[in-house]
């Protein structure tokens, strides 16, 4: 599917990435597990959920890491994904974000598959619940119908804050993200 929307974005200039699809597929997959898009405040012991989708990206920078945050995922279609995140992780690089690009993130993505990592885990960027680790996609070979067969694979790890999610909730949201993940036609629709 990757391939051929950027064969048919080609002419706009546009080049999707396996990480807007994954969030895209956050985009599809958050709004039915409420528990994951929020926020804690543990001097007052209250959790705040959102409706929309404001996903922090993790960007390396010379002097650490910097989340800007890009609002509103939800209402956002592959192509917009693409363009902000492009937008947004250069003048992270350039230290040139403004103040609401950097607050009230929701969620956070932290992706280590461009270092060649393949499998890790993220710490939770306070005061969200949750944070998914993307490693590196890698063919691997692995049995379909009694045969080896190549597949590219990603290990995604979700870290959350037991204090407001639980295992099961975790669970049914990385099965969920999985599923449109494997079946990526439900992010087009």
């Amino acid at each position: 599917l990757r391939q051929m929307m950027n064969q048919a974005l080609e002419a706009r200039k546009v080049r999707l990435s396996l990480a807007d699809f994954i969030v895209r597929a956050l985009a599809i997959t958050l709004p039915s597990h409420p528990a994951l898009n929020a926020r804690f405040d543990p001097a007052r012991n209250e959790v705040t959920r959102y409706g929309d989708i404001n996903l922090g990206i993790a960007v390396a920078v010379p002097d650490g890491l910097i989340v800007p945050i890009l609002h509103g995922i939800n209402n956002l279609p592959l192509r917009e994904i693409r363009q902000r995140t492009a937008d947004l992780v250069e003048r992270a690089r350039q230290q040139r974000l403004r103040r609401e690009e950097q607050t009230e993130g929701t969620f956070t993505i932290s992706n280590l598959g461009t270092f060649g990592i393949a499998h890790f885990s993220a710490i939770i960027n306070p005061p969200e619940v949750a944070i998914l680790a993307l490693g590196a996609a890698e063919k691997r070979a692995v049995v379909r119908g009694g045969a080896l067969v190549p597949r590219t694979i990603l290990s995604a790890t979700l870290s959350c804050d037991h204090r407001v999610v639980d295992g099961a909730v975790a669970a049914a949201f990385l099965q969920a993200l999985k599923n449109v993940l494997e079946n990526p036609g439900i992010m087009v629709v």
